[in-house]
Order: C-alpha cells, then structure tokens, then sequence
C-alpha cells in the first residue's frame, strides 16, 4: 500500500492507472477503522483494480466542536488494517490539502428534505459538511465506484442525490451494517464505549429488532412509543426512532403492510452520540 497526502501525487498516480485502463473503488472514511471498513475494502477490491481508501477526519461536518475534538484518531492502527486488507492507495491529507481556501460553504447542495429530517434536524449543518467533503474527495479520485455502510442510511441517501447531479457516472455500492456479537453495529465512536456500555449499547439493535417483529399495517405511534420507553428505561436519552419509507425517507405514521420500511435510531449513551438503522419490512 502506498500512502499518499498530496492531491498532485495521488492524482497523477491514479491518472496513470486510468491510462492502463485500470478501474478504481473508492472507500471514504475518517479513521478509527474497524472491521465494517474493512468489510468495504474486501468488496472494493473484488469489483476494482485499484482500492483508495482515504482517512480525513472532516471538521466540516461536525456541528459540535467538542466533538471534532473527541474524535478518535488511531492512524497507526488504521494503516496497519488497510495493509493486511490489500488496500492499494491510502490518502491521507490535510486540512489545508481539502480546503485549502479554508473551512467556508462555498456551494449549497440541494438534496432536499432529507438533510432537514432526524440526524438534519438534530446536527443542523451535518450533511451540508458530508457533501463538501466527499464532493471534494471524488473530484480528486475520480473513481468508478463508492462504497458506503448502510449504517449511515441516511448519509448514504444524501451522497446518491448530490452524486447524481454532479457524479452522474459515479456506481454507488451500498454494503450491509457490520455487528458486533451483541448486535451493536460497529462505528468507530464505539471506541468510546467501555465495555460494559458497549453491552449496553447493544439495546439500540434490540429496539429495532423489535419494531421489526412488532410492526404491523395501521397507526405506527403506539409502537414508535414504546421503542422510545423502552431505551429510555435502559439509560438512553433518545434524538429520534423513526420508520420511513426506505426509498425517499418520507417519514411514516401509519403503514399500508406493502410500503418498503426502515427503522432508524439516534440515541446517546452518556455523551457517545449512537446511530443505526434495519430494514423492517422488505
């Protein structure tokens, strides 16, 4: 693996693959890296020729500064993991490589409603800062594909419309949540979990499996209330629990029993802030 922190070098390496004809799968992160990453590099490197993962931990995406600052940042251990994955190409930037006329919206990307709803309404600003950042990182790889966690449902929905005005060409590949034995989904705030709150934090996944075997056509409030009883009896204080349309995310309060649905949750856990989702019904 070749680690790379400039945009001249990466690009005229990547120029150079493109020349031999060689396809490129890229896998955005922000470090802290764990086996749902590695999970998308082993997908990349079977669909591509050249896997580029980058690790840039971006400031314009977080809304509360503290926790930018509390961000766990393990660049040895995430080095060490791509490397035993076969990765080929780390990027690996600064600040000032990504924006280098410093940290300002130039562009407003328009992904609708749904930067407005559960983790838009709770982290007012978040996905305008997903959208710069990976903008940014795709006008630098240019790659034929993006790999994205379906643990960040609704990142992953806002990365498809804004891709698909300015990335048209650009094969997005949505690969499945990572858990732990618990049933915890793997996400590199987990790092801030002792042990004994990552046991806990397991509840977040039983929560949605019982939406799923408890929904049922008709009013949804009387199930969403529970749900939320229920985690706030184990500790939690909950953002949001939601079920919404898994195609557009329109937000249900009642259900036909043929509507495609999610079930998505936001809730901390002392101050580690805790987001999954699972399709209830297909």
């Amino acid at each position: 693996m070749i680690i790379y922190k400039r945009i001249a070098d990466i690009q005229k390496r990547l120029m150079d693959a493109g020349a031999q004809g060689l396809s490129t799968g890229f896998v955005p992160t922000m470090g802290a890296l764990h086996s749902g990453h590695i999970s998308l590099i082993a997908k990349a490197k079977k669909d591509t020729d050249i896997v580029v993962c980058s690790i840039f931990v971006n400031p314009m995406q977080f809304n509360d500064p503290e926790d930018f600052e509390k961000y766990p940042v393990t660049i040895d251990a995430d080095i060490y993991l791509l490397e035993k994955a076969g990765c080929t190409i780390l990027f690996l930037p600064a600040v000032e490589e990504i924006y280098p006329e410093g940290l300002k919206k130039n562009v407003q990307f328009k992904v609708g409603f749904i930067e407005t709803i559960l983790d838009g309404k709770y982290r007012p600003g978040h996905f305008q800062g997903v959208c710069q950042v990976v903008h940014r990182l795709l006008e630098i790889i240019t790659p034929r594909k993006i790999y994205l966690g379906q643990k960040d449902f609704q990142q992953c929905m806002v990365i498809k419309k804004m891709a698909a005005i300015y990335f048209p060409l650009l094969e997005i590949i949505i690969c499945p949540t990572v858990r732990e034995i618990s049933g915890l989904a793997m996400s590199s705030r987990n790092k801030r979990l002792t042990a004994t709150q990552k046991q806990q934090a397991s509840e977040i996944f039983k929560t949605l499996l019982f939406i799923k075997k408890h929904i049922r056509p008709g009013f949804l409030n009387n199930l969403l209330q529970t749900a939320l009883q229920n985690l706030q009896a184990k500790g939690f204080r909950v953002d949001y629990i939601a079920i919404a349309n898994a195609h557009n995310l329109q937000l249900l309060d009642t259900w036909d029993g043929k509507e495609k649905t999610v079930a998505l949750i936001a809730a901390f856990l002392d101050e580690v802030r805790l987001i999954d989702n699972m399709m209830i019904s297909e």
